[in-house]
């Protein structure tokens, strides 16, 4: 298969996605698609609230500056073996998460660039931004327009391999609806953030974007911190300001006010800045307005709590080198291609099932 013009097809679309964000009118052959993805950006809000454009441009720009010659090179260079291996194609039935703008994506391009069929069975939550960046990759090369379908149904049928990703109870159905296939059916997961009180308020503005983007929906969201005894947490709140605007969106408030209301309730013990709370707790996934919190001794302490929790983590950020499999704060919403969901190698996964 032609995998180096599969590379500079994606890429061509990461420019598109940059320009796009950039409102770059200079490349009158992209201006066609500005429209589109308009179009589907005020779609996507009167569907799902939570899509808010300021949280989808910021998406696109991740995908736009993630798509380019140099990274999709260095992605699928390990597999370049494989792919010269490839016997038989496939049709991949792909369940679509809708919790993010575009969450499912990177699905999307693995599909494609294995050369195999894509069906995806779109989120209600997020039915408009996925078909257009289709619509534009097909503009881009007529190759695609055979291999991308999307269904509304609420079952998809005629496929050879399932990827599902949902919540830890819709994968149960999953489990069971799909089961005879071969899969990957993700759960949820969750981020979290170990601190020092070393960091610089540059750093800490940084976490405070793996903490607020997307209104904290999503799996490498940052829902829990771990920080030493006798932490300041006014450093912290001051980076939080960024993200005072949270408190203007409707649903995200009724979150805030609907916790606040059961901590107080209960009299349990919590930190308010009027649109975020922070209560200290030992689980790691946390409600939408709430941070959870919980101090430590030591790092090595950390690392051994983390160890027995990596398959309920989709990330740790941190900037202490003693933090195991730590990523910059800043990074947690900016995974790499090469950086798969729940530690599962997809193009892998697929590639095994066509040689």
């Amino acid at each position: 298969m032609e995998i180096e013009k599969n590379i500079k097809d994606y890429a061509i679309l990461g420019d598109v996605l940059s320009s796009f964000i950039s409102k770059n009118t200079t490349k009158t052959n992209y201006t066609k698609y500005y429209s589109l993805l308009n179009k589907a950006i005020d779609n996507s809000y009167k569907a799902n609230q939570w899509f808010i454009s300021d949280f989808v441009n910021y998406s696109i720009e991740v995908w736009g500056n993630t798509l380019t010659e140099t990274n999709l090179t260095k992605w699928l260079e390990p597999y370049y073996n494989k792919l010269s291996k490839i016997k038989k194609t496939k049709k991949a039935g792909v369940v679509m998460p809708g919790n993010l703008p575009l969450a499912g994506l990177h699905d999307f391009l693995c599909v494609l660039v294995t050369g195999n069929h894509f069906t995806g069975k779109l989120s209600s939550r997020d039915r408009f931004l996925l078909p257009a960046i289709a619509e534009i990759l097909c503009d881009i090369d007529n190759y695609f327009s055979n291999k991308i379908k999307f269904v509304d149904d609420n079952y998809l049928s005629d496929f050879d391999f399932i990827i599902a990703t949902g919540s830890n109870n819709t994968s149960r159905y999953f489990e069971y609806y799909f089961n005879k296939y071969p899969n990957i059916i993700r759960k949820n997961r969750n981020g979290v953030a170990v601190l020092t009180g070393k960091e610089s308020q540059t750093q800490l503005d940084n976490l405070a974007k793996d903490i607020f983007m997307y209104f904290g929906l999503g799996c490498r969201s940052i829902s829990k911190i771990f920080v030493p005894e006798n932490y300041n947490f006014n450093y912290l709140f001051k980076s939080f300001e960024n993200f005072r605007f949270v408190a203007l969106h409707n649903k995200y408030c009724n979150n805030y006010d609907f916790y606040k209301s059961i901590f107080l309730v209960n009299r349990q013990q919590f930190m308010d800045n009027g649109y975020i709370l922070l209560k200290q707790e030992n689980k790691l996934s946390s409600p939408v307005a709430v941070l959870y919190f919980d101090f430590y001794n030591s790092i090595s302490e950390v690392n051994k709590l983390l160890e027995t929790d990596l398959d309920k983590l989709q990330c740790i950020c941190s900037e202490d080198d003693e933090v195991k499999n730590a990523i910059p704060f800043g990074k947690a919403q900016q995974p790499d291609l090469w950086n798969y969901a729940d530690n599962i190698d997809t193009i892998d996964f697929i590639l095994d099932l066509c040689i």
